[in-house]
């Protein structure tokens, strides 16, 4: 078998140049997407679906939000950026990989663990819902999928193969409101499961209101703007961009601002530090780069190797790359 030696004299068998575990997340999400692509094509209903995912997930008042965003960071940037960088340009790239790409993933994940769950565990339903004010059944129900996506969240900062596809957002140099898109593909797996959890149980087999998941995703998408808005008290309770900022400093305040929606969960594990509006915007991204960093713009290169970096071995073969706590 060949043998070649890493730099620092690190022996690296051609076994060893690949980090396994992701490709066991990537094959239950291939999995999982199978399952509701045969579920719904059995149903006649895989087009609807879609539709509606991206319905839910790319609503007019996500783009409203998103160009909205774009124009307030030329006018009151947190970081005093006024210029269009590399970031901005590239994170645009993303944009079109979640848009074709990751949209119809994230859907079929959630009609995937839905269906089992449902079916598999239909213990879990709690019954008697069906008679609650649907307004406050729906509210409840994001509140808990919040709380789901916080536990994903600490999962992506605990588990190195979760970490390995997390990383990616987190290469960012140049936050942006975009940077909410520059995401793996791959990575939504814990999030949808841990997501879907709460609506099995409180809702069922009922559609939450698609309003509700359209305002989450809006407000999940703002905290990652390059504005100095701490949102005042009501930053408290709803992560604003300043409060999110802080968790993508690469100065060891990953593990901390956990929160995507509401502050609440980070408050109750210690791990919310609330942003100072007097203090400079802190500088973000991962140190020492072990993720590819574009340099000019959109570089479909970088892209290419940010995408394919969680599947490589690094150095001595290690997976590792010390994911924050």
């Amino acid at each position: 078998m060949t043998v070649t030696v890493a730099a620092g004299g690190s022996a690296v068998t051609p076994a060893r140049r690949v980090y396994l575990p992701t490709f066991g997340v990537a094959a239950a999400t291939a999995g999982l997407v199978w399952y509701a692509v045969a579920t719904l094509e059995r149903q006649g209903s895989l087009g609807r679906v879609l539709a509606l995912g991206r319905a839910e997930l790319v609503a007019p008042a996500v783009v409203v939000v998103v160009a909205v965003a774009l124009v307030c960071e030329r006018l009151w940037p947190a970081d005093g950026r006024r210029e269009v960088t590399a970031g901005l340009a590239h994170d645009a790239g993303y944009l079109l990989v979640h848009l074709t790409v990751a949209v119809p993933i994230m859907t079929l994940l959630s009609v995937a663990f839905g269906s089992l769950l449902a079916f598999h565990a239909r213990w879990m339903e709690l019954g008697g819902t069906a008679s609650w004010p649907r307004p406050a059944l729906f509210a409840l129900t994001v509140v808990l999928m919040d709380a789901g996506n916080w536990l994903a969240h600490w999962a992506d900062h605990r588990l190195e193969p979760l970490w390995r596809f997390h990383a990616l957002h987190h290469s960012q140099e140049e936050l942006n409101v975009l940077t909410a898109f520059r995401a793996h593909p791959l990575s939504h797996l814990a999030g949808f499961f841990l997501a879907t959890l709460p609506v099995v149980v409180l809702v069922g087999d009922r559609e939450v209101a698609p309003a509700l998941i359209t305002g989450y995703v809006c407000v999940g998408t703002l905290s990652h703007a390059n504005v100095p808005w701490t949102f005042g008290p009501i930053g408290k309770v709803i992560v604003s961009p300043a409060y999110h900022r802080i968790h993508h400093s690469p100065q060891g305040a990953l593990g901390l601002n956990l929160g995507v929606v509401l502050t609440v969960w980070d408050v109750l594990a210690g791990r919310a530090r609330f942003p100072n509006p007097a203090a400079p915007a802190c500088a973000t991204g991962l140190a020492g780069r072990p993720v590819p960093v574009e340099e000019s713009g959109l570089e479909l290169r970088t892209l290419l190797a940010q995408l394919g970096e969680p599947f490589r071995a690094r150095r001595g073969g290690q997976g590792r790359a010390a994911a924050p706590s």
